[in-house]
């Protein structure tokens, strides 16, 4: 049961942004390039990543328990930084939440919208590829196309130890891109937020002519719109903060937090 102050929210309090591990942190990149005034809150929940081939009741658990957290300190809104979670457990989070949540999915929408070839791929972890969202999804958008699923066992990993350019990385993200390729796809889209870290690579394998879709941009420009719907918006002039959050190993979401970040940061443990 929520207790009341939960639902007592202002412009000054942060915004939560929480994802099985690091991945999320291009989502909460993204946010800051557009809200700088925000104070923003991340949680990775490392501990218990990764998230891709999971049952559907421990993700369920895992949002369920780092969103009581984040409303813990306060948030006036959350943000889904992961896919997986968003097609498993976000209609569930939303039917009891007191603050806005704001969630990722894979872009089919917009591929299919620009693609020429009219094949577009999905690179995303097997939960997420599985999931009745991704099929309605592709049911809604896919139509008129050919939507080739990819699950990509092994990159969030990959990710998580900051291996983005590795020989094993390299082959990993080749043996998952290329039998897109071979199919046509002129389109790929990056159904997991661990995915645009190796942005670089997946471009390189691909090749210049194939477009790359990342949809943390869209992520932030809906969470800004819910802000002022709600009139919850930052009103401060000064530039925000974040704090970092981890159910992993301090020591090692902190290297790994600080390399993909750019700059040097502190990483507490979730009591």
């Amino acid at each position: 049961m929520l207790t009341t102050r939960y639902l007592i929210s202002s412009n000054d309090e942060p915004i939560g942004v929480f994802d099985s591990g690091v991945g999320g942190l291009s989502v909460l990149r993204e946010i800051r390039s557009q809200l700088p005034t925000e104070n923003l809150i991340y949680v990775a929940d490392s501990g218990y990543a990764p998230y891709g081939n999971r049952s559907t009741s421990f993700i369920e658990e895992r949002a369920t328990a780092i969103a009581h957290f984040l409303l813990e300190l306060r948030v006036k809104a959350m943000v889904v930084a992961c896919n997986t979670v968003t097609v498993v457990a976000v209609k569930n989070l939303r039917s009891w939440s007191p603050v806005p949540i704001i969630a990722i999915e894979p872009a089919i929408k917009p591929a299919a919208n620009i693609t020429k070839s009219g094949i577009i791929g999905v690179l995303a972890t097997t939960q997420t590829i599985a999931s009745s969202s991704v099929s309605r999804l592709c049911q809604m958008y896919g139509s008129n196309i050919e939507v080739l699923l990819q699950p990509c066992p092994g990159l969030v990993e990959q990710v998580e130890r900051a291996e983005l350019t590795t020989v094993s990385t390299r082959l990993m993200v080749t043996n998952y891109v290329s039998p897109l390729l071979e199919k046509g796809a002129d389109t790929i889209v990056l159904g997991c937020t661990h995915y645009p870290f190796l942005g670089q690579i997946i471009q390189e394998v691909a090749g210049a002519d194939i477009t790359i879709i990342d949809p943390a941009a869209s992520v932030a420009r809906e969470l800004a719109r819910q802000l002022n719907n709600h009139k919850i918006s930052s009103i401060s002039a000064a530039s925000g903060t974040e704090r970092f959050f981890t159910t992993g190993s301090v020591v090692h979401v902190q290297w790994v937090t600080s390399t993909l970040w750019g700059r040097q940061v502190t990483v507490d443990i979730v009591p």
